[in-house]
């Protein structure tokens, strides 16, 4: 049996694969995880809940918040605020558990069920594992005043816009933003928090409805985000996904800045402050190899994880270094936040620029993206793809094709049914050629239709 956490958490169909019934459930088994694990000093064990605004989010949260009650843990219900803001809050409340109701950038039937630990930590697999093995036991349910209680955490949005505007360098004063929010969970905290830094904010995407988040906007959607920075005369924008871990970012031009040139335009300003640990950037493997060489011509160490910030925290918190993330903007600063953070990340940016008194067109030149090709193959056995003798031979004939010049990557996906093929090369035809050959390989023998 496939096990049910992936690399963010529980995720799928809404009320097909993360139903009501489970959501309860997780709950109550996390609640019952905390209890063997913690020591409460005589208290109940606290939680802090959040949500993204897609609909399904309403009666999901809702049954986490009725499970966690139930086992008797208190819970914060912080409403709709971003994955990030449910990890700040769970550390600034000294919460024993944090837990989001998101499916981060996926579409809106999709949602998911991820977990902090105290502090805002995600938790790691053990613990995940220990939940999953708990799930339906049977328990002694307590009564009466023994049951948690449940309230509103009314002032969580401004803490979490205090916490971002406490870690930015210098003001954003005579900057113009553009923040596409994805119809998402930071529709409202990320236009505040720019504007209390002094920036000239426009808003776009920041609609919910609780149908319309991702949909044709935010970061997997920079279109509307490039003409609208154009058209306004704004000196960038910021692009979130649904649940505001990510950010992307879309010059003065309309050129998208990914999270790569965003990571080696931190990494520079944080070793120029001193603030860069060990002068080390922790990347995954997804990175663009544009990313590494711009980084060994600055001096700047860049070590390389599995797929998933999860991966890029845990190297981070055991080489004690202070950046790091993936291409597709999420970006950890661990100085500030325990998890990718979309909002502090565009902040962060917005202020090296106003602090350099450059463009991000100027910053972003620090690296030259090598043309890269990605291609999603659906309706495979991604489970096989690093066992298949056909596939991994492709894979070594085009490592040959490629040596010295680009990258080939196969990889399955941690959050969806897919094996992601990725081709670097040094034009984008050669990396189209590369790639949709290797696709045809894996869907020739992975197929499972």
């Amino acid at each position: 049996m496939p096990r049910l956490f992936g690399t963010d958490g529980v995720r799928g169909l809404a009320n097909r694969d993360v139903t009501a019934e489970l959501a309860l459930n997780l709950a109550v088994a996390s609640a019952h995880i905390l209890a063997d694990r913690g020591d409460f000093a005589g208290r109940r064990p606290r939680a802090v809940v959040g949500r993204d605004p897609r609909a399904s989010g309403e009666f999901l949260s809702a049954a986490v918040v009725a499970g966690l009650a139930s086992a008797g843990v208190d819970v914060h219900d912080a409403g709709v605020l971003p994955t990030p803001a449910i990890a700040f809050l769970t550390a600034e409340l000294d919460a024993d558990l944090g837990v989001v109701l998101s499916a981060s950038h996926n579409a809106m039937p999709d949602n998911g069920i991820k977990f902090f630990a105290r502090g805002g930590h995600k938790l790691d697999d053990a613990i995940e594992d220990a939940i999953e093995s708990r799930l339906g036991e049977p328990w002694s349910r307590p009564t009466g005043a023994d049951v948690g209680r449940i309230v509103p955490l009314v002032d969580g949005p401004a803490r979490y816009v205090a916490h971002l505007l406490s870690a930015l360098p210098n003001r954003l004063d005579g900057l113009t933003v553009v923040i596409d929010a994805a119809h998402g969970a930071a529709s409202v905290v990320s236009p505040q928090a720019f504007r209390a830094a002094g920036a000239q904010v426009e808003v776009i995407g920041a609609e919910p409805d609780g149908l319309n988040i991702n949909d044709g906007y935010g970061s997997t959607h920079l279109e509307m985000l490039q003409s609208a920075v154009v058209e306004r005369g704004a000196h960038l924008g910021i692009a979130h996904d649904g649940d505001a871990d990510r950010c992307l970012a879309v010059d003065h031009t309309g050129a998208p800045v990914d999270g790569d040139q965003i990571m080696a335009i931190l990494a520079l300003a944080m070793r120029e402050q001193g603030t860069l640990s060990k002068d080390t950037l922790v990347a995954t493997v997804m990175s663009n190899l544009g990313m590494f060489q711009a980084m060994e011509r600055e001096g700047i160490t860049v070590r390389q994880t599995a797929v998933g910030d999860r991966y890029v925290l845990e190297d981070m918190k055991a080489g004690g270094y202070t950046l790091g993330g993936e291409q597709s903007g999420h970006l950890v600063l661990l100085d500030h936040g325990t998890t990718g953070d979309g909002t502090l990340t565009g902040l962060l940016l917005a202020a090296r620029m106003a602090a350099a008194g450059r463009s991000l067109r100027e910053l972003a030149e620090v690296m030259t993206r090598l043309p890269q090709h990605m291609i999603n193959v659906k309706g495979v056995d991604k489970d096989a793809v690093d066992a298949n003798e056909a596939v991994q031979a492709a894979v070594v004939e085009a490592r040959k094709e490629l040596a010295g010049t680009g990258r080939v990557l196969l990889r399955k996906s941690g959050t969806e049914p897919v094996v992601r093929v990725m081709v670097e090369a040094q034009t984008p035809e050669h990396a189209s050629t590369v790639a949709h050959r290797l696709a045809d390989v894996v869907r020739e023998h992975l197929s499972i239709n």
